[in-house]
């Protein structure tokens, strides 16, 4: 835990998450840090999802440990953490430190969206140097954030030029849109774009993540309550329904929203009604709302989990954001854009032709997302400096590179795993099968029938498989 001096809070101090489960690192880096940073400490995934929850605001840096319970020798909680602090915020600088400092964990880790690794060992003065740099990209991203939502939509793809025909389109349009599209591609910014074009831009902008907060908070945090409606309600408080006025109310990930309040959702949407938890009396909200999902929803509807009354209700208007992959020529404007806007003024890095090659072939699991952290981490390392294809492949899920040109360095990464002592194919098969069933766990929230269908098997060949491989499924 931090030192009792952390526990006064100091507004000029940046909050900063903390995530570690050995009890002295958590008190020893909460000393450190608490002269710079107000420290949130947090022992586990769940603390961590818990701390989150009582504050008013999610901070905007957090640094975490992948070995958590309950299992502190596996990477997995860690990965796991990283997507759900992104989910909540998806703004917010995750920055590892962490003994499992593998080159897989480290790639793994940036793909999934943090924007630096730190190896344990690591001296505090480096630490701290680490976590300035991402404190200063912050502060370039604030001041430059106005005028980056006033410019189009970066890029000159005929996907993204559809794209952003239909958003100036729908913008002025009073109905519900629905934004569909992949993880990091864009979804935000593109509901962002629906209301500065909109007829009210001045009004409220508020979003939610639906899958960041449990079922009753979410709820309260949507409607708003009366003093009394629960424990811990000692006063009256409003909800973004009521918040955001004539502006927009953005529900990200509106496929998490749970089934009890998919029909309170449905009811506001048809006639404007909703109560506050604890009240008789209706009240009616004004606001436009605008969803996102990287689900199929239709799947979902046959699948129960998702009403169908809500989802026509909500997919009166529908965009797609295509991924990165699909973006033909818009990697390099992208890249070139954040480029220019991580430097703050300095000396950018500049990319041999080589490695600009290699990022146009890269298929970007992460999208935009995972090019804007990889501009960030060149920006720190590589200050007017060029970067080659190797130090920019350290950078890039090597795993995703062999189908791009790469098959001769997979074969002989292949041929000296063979010839390493001790090699056994039944191993690396489970060990990838593991693998495979622990991400279908983590993406379906430990839901046994979601993670079956993404893996193509049925629930009790699955459950058979955990027990074989001796995974849990938290």
């Amino acid at each position: 835990m931090a030192s009792p001096a952390a526990e006064s809070r100091s507004p000029q101090r940046e909050p900063l998450l903390l995530v570690d489960d050995d009890p002295l690192i958590l008190e020893t880096l909460g000393f450190l840090l608490e002269e710079e940073f107000e420290v949130i400490p947090a022992a586990s995934r769940e603390q961590a999802r818990k701390a989150l929850q009582k504050l008013a605001a999610p901070p905007r840096l957090a640094l975490v440990d992948l070995g958590l319970p309950p299992r502190p020798h596996s990477p997995q909680q860690g990965f796991a953490l990283v997507g759900e602090l992104l989910a909540a915020s998806p703004g917010m600088r995750v920055l590892i430190l962490s003994g499992q400092s593998s080159r897989e964990n480290i790639q793994h880790a940036l793909t999934l969206g943090a924007v630096d690794f730190i190896p344990k060992p690591c001296e505090p003065e480096v630490l701290r140097a680490r976590i300035r740099h991402q404190q200063a990209m912050l502060e370039a991203e604030q001041q430059q954030e106005p005028a980056v939502r006033e410019v189009e939509l970066i890029g000159q793809s005929p996907e993204l030029k559809t794209l952003e025909a239909l958003v100036l389109q729908f913008a002025q349009s009073p109905f519900p849109v629905l934004i569909e599209g992949e993880s990091g591609s864009g979804k935000e910014l593109v509901a962002r774009r629906l209301h500065t074009h909109g007829p009210h831009p001045e009004a409220p902008w508020l979003t939610l993540n639906c899958s960041a907060l449990p079922a009753d908070l979410l709820e309260a945090q949507l409607f708003g309550h009366a003093r009394g409606a629960f424990t811990g309600a000692s006063g009256d408080r409003t909800g973004f329904f009521e918040e955001a006025g004539e502006g927009t109310l953005f529900l990200d990930e509106i496929g998490e929203l749970p089934l009890a309040l998919q029909a309170k959702l449905l009811r506001v949407l048809e006639n404007g009604e909703f109560y506050r938890l604890g009240e008789a009396a209706p009240r009616r909200s004004r606001a436009r709302i605008v969803t996102a999902t990287n689900r199929d929803l239709r799947e979902e509807v046959r699948s129960g989990r998702f009403r169908e009354d809500l989802f026509h209700r909500i997919g009166v208007l529908t965009l797609v954001v295509p991924p990165l992959r699909d973006r033909d020529g818009d990697i390099g404007l992208l890249l070139d854009h954040f480029t220019r806007l991580y430097a703050r003024g300095g000396t950018p890095f500049e990319l041999a032709p080589e490695a600009r090659e290699l990022l146009e072939e890269y298929p970007f699991p992460g999208n935009v997302r995972e090019l804007r952290n990889i501009v960030i981490r060149l920006t720190a390392k590589y200050p007017g400096q060029r970067v080659g294809r190797e130090q920019l492949e350290a950078e890039l899920e090597t795993t995703l590179l062999a189908p791009f040109g790469e098959e001769e360095r997979a074969s002989a990464e292949l041929a000296a795993e063979l010839r390493s002592p001790g090699f056994c194919l039944d191993e690396r098969l489970q060990q990838r099968e593991r693998d495979y069933i622990q991400a279908a766990l983590e993406l379906a929230g430990g839901n046994l029938s979601k993670a079956a269908r993404m893996l193509g098997i049925n629930r009790t060949t699955l459950y058979s498989r955990i027990q074989r491989l001796a995974l849990r499924e938290d």
